[in-house]
């Protein structure tokens, strides 16, 4: 039923274009920007109540943080599309007995943040924001997050920060914003529209917004780990990241899957923070 509607979806927007290919890119790209919204069960709506909740501000938009105080080391974590900082549950919880100063974001359009619209530009705004905040020394990253992370130390240098971690990040926005195109269905028309609307409203074009070209120019130590065999983005951008990410390692596994919310995971992150 999913399928037929996503097609009947690009079917309709395929039919507009014939009469405004503006229109129908612009509406193609708003589809591709909306985050489904998901809602916290109790357990999670708990776990981040224990946590000391701070809003932060960004254009008059809404930035939702979270923070478990330590004496040690802060930990910025950023999770990924179509989730919000209850993900990093598991994780955070073997943190807390190190003494770490845990601050998790919520992503625009995601959880208690505000927006109606994502993309990892504005996110990386977000991070800037709580980053120039709590000078945090570690940022993990899951997937966009990680890619918005990226786009974030790039432009600001942030000197606090010392290490980062991406999870199954993706390199290529080009490459993103193409799986879309097909899984719609879209024709040459919108995909030619969708171009030079991004063009004019971000300033460069899809290929452009890479994290893998973002990381040449980044000094920080990097962790990345990602799974040989992940469904959501190709193991390939994860070794195209390290070549370019200078002063990083790759951790492959296997079975883990896209989210890699696992006990080893944790553990090599660990690993990693307290050399």
């Amino acid at each position: 039923m999913e399928k037929y509607i996503i097609k009947l979806i690009g079917s309709y927007l395929n039919v507009l274009s014939y009469f405004s290919g503006d229109y129908a890119a612009n509406k193609a790209l708003h589809l591709f920007s909306t985050p489904r919204k998901g809602k916290l069960n109790s357990q999670n709506e708990k776990f981040l109540n224990s946590a000391k909740k701070e809003n932060l501000n960004y254009e008059g938009l809404n930035i939702a943080t979270y923070h478990w105080k330590g004496d040690k080391a802060t930990i910025l974590l950023v999770h990924g599309w179509e989730s919000n900082s209850a993900r990093w549950k598991n994780k955070i919880k073997r943190f807390i007995p190190q003494g770490f100063n845990i601050i998790a974001i919520d992503a625009p359009a995601h959880g208690a943040s505000g927006s109606k619209l994502f993309n990892a530009l504005l996110y990386s705004e977000f991070i800037n924001i709580v980053a120039q905040k709590y000078q945090p020394e570690v940022v993990i990253g899951h997937s966009v997050g990680g890619m918005a992370s990226i786009f974030f130390q790039q432009k600001y240098q942030l000197k606090s920060i010392k290490k980062m971690v991406l999870l199954g990040a993706p390199s290529e926005f080009e490459t993103i914003l193409k799986s879309y195109i097909k899984l719609l269905g879209y024709n040459k028309k919108i995909e030619k529209h969708l171009n030079k609307i991004i063009l004019k409203r971000f300033g460069a074009v899809p290929g452009d917004f890479s994290t893998s070209k973002y990381s040449k120019s980044i000094e920080t130590k990097g962790l990345i780990i990602h799974d040989v065999k992940d469904a959501v983005i190709p193991y390939s951008d994860a070794k195209l990241i390290n070549k370019n990410l200078r002063n990083s390692m790759l951790i492959s596994t296997k079975g883990l899957g896209h989210s890699l919310n696992d006990s080893s995971v944790t553990k090599n992150i660990l690993e990693f923070i307290q050399k």
